[in-house]
């Protein structure tokens, strides 16, 4: 009875919070200062069309700073959480893991090869995903899109390769490379931005070129590329591991 009172109440308090919060809601007719500031400074301070690239890669480039770590931190929870640990299995097994045991015999038997229409869609595909999430990356500071937009259409392409091609093997090495140096490439970026610049990474330690070109915003388009192959290939190292615990599992229970 206590247990339910204190979760109506806790319930009670949340609505009360949140009918206040979308009662007093308006939407705002004019830009703050700062939004003004950013506005009218950011096309120029900054060389780049996509204003929301302006601020989110240089004028908080902390905010992206912690992103990118807390993605790190994830898959390196993830390989934690899924590292293959010996055990020494027991002589008599229980009635529970027979069952078991038959019961993935049967899931096993079930699974089917992927038809031909599909693997070579597959190999159609997957070369266009890569290259347009390195498009998206690339042209972060023209139009909408960015590093972590454009890691992500990289990634997904590798899930659709494991889930079509369940027999193909992703290289540890060649991603735990490609995610390192990137990652330490992102942090000089911006470690040159507070030599060079005016703070941690200021874009204007290269020349901002011609505005609205592929090549221009200073380093922001080498920002995004470093940030893309790190979350690219960060998520596919997650991909790939949940991939081999599964299969690990199948093996392990046959």
């Amino acid at each position: 009875m206590i247990k339910r009172m204190f979760i109506f109440i806790i319930l009670a308090l949340l609505a009360i919070i949140f009918f206040n919060l979308a009662s007093n809601y308006s939407e705002s007719s004019s830009l703050s200062k700062l939004g003004h500031y950013y506005v009218e400074k950011g096309p120029q301070e900054i060389g780049a069309p996509n204003l929301v690239t302006a601020i989110v890669v240089t004028y908080r480039g902390l905010d992206t700073l912690g992103e990118v770590t807390v993605l790190f931190i994830s898959a390196a929870g993830v390989g934690l959480l899924l590292r293959r640990t010996r055990r020494r299995p027991p002589d008599e097994p229980t009635q529970h893991q027979q069952s078991q045991k038959q019961r993935s015999k049967k899931i096993i038997s079930t699974h089917k090869a992927a038809s031909e229409i599909v693997e070579t869609a597959t190999e159609l595909l997957l070369p266009m995903i890569i290259l347009f999430g390195i498009y998206v990356f690339m042209n972060g500071h023209l139009s909408p899109g960015g590093g972590f937009q454009g890691g992500a259409i990289i990634a997904s392409g590798t899930m659709f390769l494991l889930l079509a091609l369940p027999e193909s093997h992703l290289s540890r090495l060649m991603i735990a490379i490609t995610e390192s140096l990137s990652g330490f490439s992102y942090v000089v970026v911006g470690v040159l931005g507070v030599m060079l610049a005016g703070g941690f990474l200021d874009n204007r330690f290269m020349s901002l070129g011609t505005y609205g070109e592929l090549f221009s915003a200073g380093a922001i388009p080498l920002i995004y590329t470093f940030v893309g192959l790190k979350v690219g290939f960060e998520l596919s190292a997650v991909l790939d591991r949940f991939r081999q615990e599964d299969n690990s599992e199948d093996s392990g229970s046959v």
